[in-house]
């Protein structure tokens, strides 16, 4: 499996190892990172929030070596969707001492294939995989590399050809983040180029990603999650998901909204919190969810995503992303009344309208590789800059 040409050492992984993670599982074959914690998890069976949990998106090992040379061994889950062109392999990106210094994937491992037109999937066992990187610099150097952000990933086998310590604390503060499958990483091109990770990288903070594809729902156990969380700065992203799978109406949105505040307050009663509105969304910004497939060019292989709400609905208590940027807005400004530390930004104002016309959603509801980073750049400035919710512990 591995190259023998080397006097390796190997390291065994541990939490220790790791940032990123909340939880980590002991499996047949090594170490599976989680970013919920084995109590949430065990409060809803939803395969949806499942994968998107345990795809390690700001996940990465973190080691101080002089190696020049690295392996490690993962058993990927990939997923392929049916009719859809196969996806890339997931990337896994090397930083070393805070630059990047290379990338590199996995082939193999188990196989997901997902039928969104029955609404099943069938999980094919394969076998583990080696990702190598040589030729680093002869020096005492911080190693991490990052896992891919949409590839479920057990580790299995770290071997390096010089002895491996944990990353010292790198004395940053810690960023908080939970949103849907934009801040997960979409289709974001790399690990460290979803927007999380290079606004956390341009504002000088270690981020800590609770963005779940699909999974964004003001669920009870994830705000527990953020309370029960070390962390100096925290953000939440609320709204996509909650249109396009119709889970709740504005009655029930409102008061939600608040015990998922009041629950984050619980651990973290003077950090810095800003609530992030919606991203500009076209298919939802006037039109209730549910989201769901249009299968119309899946012979050209393109899967898109319409909205099967009527507008009509909203005076029903529907929601659309119109309806709780202005309900956001309204509740942030209710709450400053008595929690000083709390901020709201507008979503439209890290994508809106002029950003949608020179860089539309491929699908209807994700953004690109280039849209991560221009939202990650525009975060990053609107808050952790000067006037931003974050300056103050930047």
């Amino acid at each position: 499996m591995h190259t023998p040409s080397h006097d390796w050492i190997t390291t065994p992984l541990t939490a220790a190892l790791l940032r990123g993670a909340l939880d980590v599982e002991r499996t047949a074959h090594g170490l599976l990172p989680h970013r919920l914690p084995a109590r949430a998890r065990a409060q809803f069976h939803d395969p949806q929030l499942a994968m998107a949990e345990s795809q390690p998106s700001g996940v990465r090992l973190a080691f101080r070596t002089r190696a020049t040379a690295i392996e490690l061994d993962t058993l990927p889950t990939k997923r392929v969707y049916a009719g859809v062109p196969p996806r890339p392999d997931g990337v896994y990106d090397l930083v070393v001492d805070g630059r990047p210094a290379g990338s590199g994937s996995v082939a193999g491992g188990n196989t997901l294939t997902i039928d969104m037109t029955a609404g099943g999937a069938e999980l094919t066992p394969g076998p583990v995989g080696t990702l190598r990187f040589a030729g680093l610099p002869d020096a005492e150097k911080d190693v991490e590399i990052w896992l891919p952000h949409d590839e479920t990933t057990e580790l299995v086998a770290l071997r390096t050809d010089a002895p491996v310590e944990p990353a010292p604390d790198p004395g940053r503060p810690v960023w908080l983040h939970h949103g849907s499958s934009i801040s997960h990483g979409s289709f974001a091109a790399t690990p460290t180029t979803t927007w999380p990770a290079l606004a956390a990288s341009l504002g000088g903070v270690e981020l800590i990603n609770l963005g779940f594809g699909g999974s964004a729902l003001l669920d009870p156990f994830t705000a527990r999650a953020l309370r029960d969380t070390p962390a100096d700065l925290i953000s939440v992203k609320i709204g996509i998901n909650l249109v396009n799978a119709d889970v709740m109406r504005l009655r029930a949105f409102t008061p939600a909204v608040h015990g998922f505040l009041d629950t984050i307050r619980e651990g973290h009663p003077t950090a810095p919190l800003l609530v992030v509105s919606p991203l500009l969304c076209p298919i939802h910004e006037d039109t209730p969810g549910p989201s769901a497939p249009d299968f119309s060019r899946i012979a050209e292989g393109e899967l898109r995503f319409k909205a099967t709400g009527d507008p009509a609905e909203r005076a029903a208590g529907k929601l659309t992303l119109t309806v709780i940027r202005d309900e956001l807005a309204r509740i942030v400004e209710q709450r400053r009344a008595d929690d000083p530390h709390l901020h709201h930004l507008d979503g439209l104002a890290l994508y809106g309208e002029q950003d949608a016309a020179e860089l539309p959603l491929p699908d209807g509801l994700h953004p690109d590789a280039a849209t991560h980073r221009r939202i990650g750049e525009r975060f990053a400035a609107l808050a952790f800059g000067e006037a931003g919710a974050f300056a103050q512990r930047n």
